[in-house]
């Protein structure tokens, strides 16, 4: 079920999609919630892939990523960058969706300011992430296939937190091999998952991908939430 609540938009308690205020005009927004049971003090954003490309907040990448946070006990979030489903506005290659990214994260923190904060990526997403992550008090970044040698990565910083990049080693768009390079060189060292056999789109080993970040982030779950 869709929503418009304009200009202040309540945050749903319970998973459903809403329009809220961005800097290009509205910005379609999904917020899936964990099990009461499964809760915890924690939500994470997740930001999708090329808009050009196809890319939605409705990728079976993205909803997967989203579906291995909520069974960790995390609100999710995802968006569809301007331009993108019923966002307003046009693509602006990154500097405008970093934008969008803000935009969705202030509001979120907003409304559940004690929550822990992460962020999370596919592709073209996972670069908006990582420029994102320097401006907010993220607590885990996850990088799904980063686009390296794709985009200017030169403004990237290593988030200062729990960084997990998950990344098949067939990938048929971004180069496996300089993911791995790139990833050796940060300071400090991300947590790197390779896929043998996996190509950019996952494609049969979504369930694998979401083994993948479920274990990758156990260890820095936030802690459960009360039950009433």
């Amino acid at each position: 079920m869709s929503q418009i609540l304009a200009p202040a938009t309540p945050f749903p308690e319970t998973s459903e999609t809403v329009l809220i205020a961005g800097p290009a005009g509205a910005l379609e927004v999904a917020v899936d919630h964990p099990e009461a049971h499964e809760a915890r003090h924690g939500l994470a954003i997740i930001c999708h892939p090329n808009p050009p490309d196809g890319g939605t907040m409705t990728n079976k990448v993205v909803t997967m990523t989203s579906r291995a946070l909520t069974e960790s006990g995390l609100i999710a979030v995802r968006f569809n960058f301007r331009g993108v489903g019923r966002s307003e506005g046009a693509f602006d290659n990154g500097r405008g969706e970093v934008l969008d990214l803000m935009a969705v994260a202030n509001w979120a923190r907003q409304a559940r300011p004690d929550d822990a904060f992460w962020l999370a990526g596919f592709s073209f997403g996972s670069w908006v992430a990582l420029l994102g992550a320097r401006q907010l008090p993220v607590q885990q970044v996850i990088s799904i296939a980063p686009p390296v040698g794709l985009r200017d990565f030169s403004g990237v910083l290593p988030p200062p937190c729990p960084w997990l990049i998950v990344q098949g080693e067939k990938d048929e768009i971004v180069d496996a091999e300089g993911v791995f390079a790139w990833a050796q060189k940060q300071e400090p060292a991300p947590t790197v998952v390779r896929m043998p056999e996996t190509g950019h789109f996952f494609h049969r080993r979504l369930l694998d991908l979401r083994g993948a970040i479920k274990n990758g982030v156990r260890k820095n779950l936030p802690p459960p939430r009360a039950v009433s």
